[in-house]
């Protein structure tokens, strides 16, 4: 795939701009550039790496930890605050220490800002010309430094699509995602909103109260660990409708809506009613306020869990081979008046970077791996829970006599039978548990690799498709007019809302509003579950009014004048960026 000029400068690192132009960070220290880094590295080191999208924290295990060891002589240990109970605690406390990791990977925007702000980052401009994939992101380098000449991050999900074009690939990020099986037996009810989801998952649950292991089922399982300014489970059907959020703001993909997400009737709260009508039926799992991420991804394999938020929990966790074979998995459900939210392509790369610590010990080692990850060779290896790559190849993959990749026996048993152990060569343990940890592509996995001709995600291969057909895949398909992949009927169906990707982050809180933030939100997450494990809707109504009035006065109104401010400056992003693409 030839790419024009212009898309080059799509696949592209992200230094924020704002941030390098207003202030200097870290200067490299004294140090001789370098043009090329050395073949091997004879000393072992262990880098800290604080991942602010990661669910795992320690050292690095399994397949990747031996690709990383072999290639740097290097250990990853994971410091990832969604595990050390979420939030900006264990950020903001490091950050105090001036020490927050070797290896960054954190929000652009407001996080880097601060972070150069404080010289907690390295400017590696002496570095740079070693990087042998440089040419993936060095023109927006280049162009968002101006002046300074900085390199202080890279970005992640890099891709030469448009930005008015869908990044997700097969599936969006979001969707009301149901057991297309139990679904089928009730004769395909019709669902006309998303509250119609409420008497046909109670059926759906009446047809199968116990799943396989003798547990209990429920319609929804929810868990805490990705809550911020919001309880994060009750911000996920928003999306349903064209929103994301925004701090304390849900805006619409296409600029045409701004909601407070505290206002009675905004898609959060919403939401929380929903979830409440369903834990009055009992179709709320009673340990989701203390189960995490792991307990509840185990209770969607065993068949506990009936609607999923995301393809990446639900299909992923219970589509396997032998499950939809018998038909069995999730689908997109077809409810009439949705509109999800897809996130376009971001054309300066995304909302997350890669930096490197002003105070790592070994900064050339670190700016390899980080330049290798945007190899076709990394890009397979490294992936993120949303939006997986295919895995190494000669593991998971290989080409086949007519050079097109298709999945090996052992990738048959990982992506479609469940999951498999590695073999000793390869690093040994499940192949599961050896997933990179940094949840964090360089590359979006819908581009496809040059050497290949082919995305990286093995999803979109000729071979996985044809592999893949089944009594599920089938049934959705003739009852969903033909489709055969949730875009397709999204966007046959008109359901589909693409937010061109602007790679916009939001600028820093001033110190006041971030206090101000921190207090209110807390605030929020409280009330928000103790409403949807109200006893009454007297109690729920009660205690919607008691998180109105206490964010309110905890100074809501003023954050949320920020984030509607920084919403509506998001969505001047987006369209400018959609011009300057020529998107629609």
């Amino acid at each position: 795939m030839k790419l024009t000029r212009k898309v080059v400068l799509t696949v592209a690192a992200i230094v924020t701009a704002g941030s390098l132009a207003s202030c200097s960070g870290t200067a490299a220290p004294t140090r001789t550039a370098i043009s090329e880094f050395p073949d091997k590295w004879d000393n072992e080191i262990t880098i800290d790496v604080f991942d602010g999208l990661a669910n795992y924290m320690g050292v690095q295990q399994g397949w990747f930890a031996k690709i990383v060891k072999d290639k740097f002589n290097m250990k990853l240990n994971i410091i990832a605050p969604n595990v050390a109970g979420g939030g900006d605690t264990l950020y903001n406390t490091r950050v105090a220490a001036g020490d927050l990791g070797d290896m960054i990977i954190t929000d652009k925007g407001q996080k880097l800002d601060e972070l150069i702000k404080g010289g907690l980052v390295m400017d590696v401009k002496d570095i740079y010309p070693a990087m042998k994939n440089a040419e993936t992101y060095d023109a927006a380098v280049q162009n968002l430094a101006g002046d300074t000449g900085g390199v202080y991050a890279f970005p992640t999900s890099v891709s030469s699509l448009k930005p008015t074009e869908a990044s997700e690939g097969l599936n969006p990020t979001f969707g009301p995602f149901i057991r297309w099986d139990l679904y089928k037996q009730l004769g395909y009810p019709e669902l006309g909103t998303l509250e119609d989801l409420i008497p046909v998952l109670q059926q759906m649950h009446d047809l199968e109260p116990t799943a396989p292991n003798g547990k209990p089922t429920y319609a929804f399982s929810l868990f805490k660990d990705w809550d911020g300014n919001m309880m994060n489970n009750a911000k996920q059907p928003a999306t349903f409708y064209g929103y994301d959020e925004m701090g304390f703001a849900l805006a619409q993909a296409d600029g045409s809506d701004y909601q407070s997400i505290l206002d009675s009737d905004s898609g959060y709260v919403r939401s929380l009613r929903l979830y409440f009508e369903a834990n009055k039926l009992g179709l709320v799992d009673p340990e989701s306020t203390t189960q995490n991420y792991d307990t509840l991804y185990s209770k969607f394999q065993n068949g506990q869990v009936m609607f999923s938020w995301w393809p990446w929990l639900g299909q992923t966790a219970y589509n396997t081979e032998e499950n939809m074979a018998a038909g069995k998995g999730f689908e997109i459900a077809p409810v009439a008046d949705q509109k999800i939210f897809s996130y376009g392509a971001e054309a300066y790369g995304g909302k997350q970077v890669f930096a490197i610590g002003s105070k790592a010990e070994d900064p050339e080692r670190i700016a390899a791996f980080i330049d290798w990850l945007y190899s076709s060779e990394g890009a397979y290896a490294n992936s993120a829970q949303t939006q997986g790559s295919a895995g190494p190849e000669g593991l998971t993959w290989e080409l086949n006599a007519d050079g097109e990749p298709q999945l090996t026996d052992f990738g048959n048993e990982v992506f479609l039978q469940g999951g498999a152990n590695v073999p000793e060569e390869w690093g040994g343990g499940d192949y599961a548990d050896g997933v990179s940890a940094l949840n964090a592509p360089s590359v979006l996995p819908v581009s496809v690799d040059p050497d290949t001709g082919y995305p990286y995600s093995y999803t979109f291969w000729p071979s996985y498709q044809e592999a893949t057909a089944n009594a599920l895949s089938e049934d959705w398909s003739a009852q969903m007019g033909g489709a055969t992949s949730t875009m397709e009927y999204l966007k046959n169906s008109d359901q589909l809302t693409v937010a061109p990707g602007a790679s916009y982050a939001a600028p820093a809180d001033t110190s006041e509003i971030e206090t101000l933030r921190n207090q209110v939100k807390a605030v929020i997450v409280q009330y928000s579950w103790q409403m949807v494990f109200a006893t009454s809707d007297a109690q729920f109504e009660s205690l919607l009014k008691e998180m109105q009035d206490t964010a309110s006065g905890l100074g809501y109104d003023k954050v949320l004048e920020v984030d509607m401010a920084n919403a509506k400056e998001q969505n001047d992003a987006r369209v400018a960026i959609a011009a300057e693409f020529g998107g629609e």
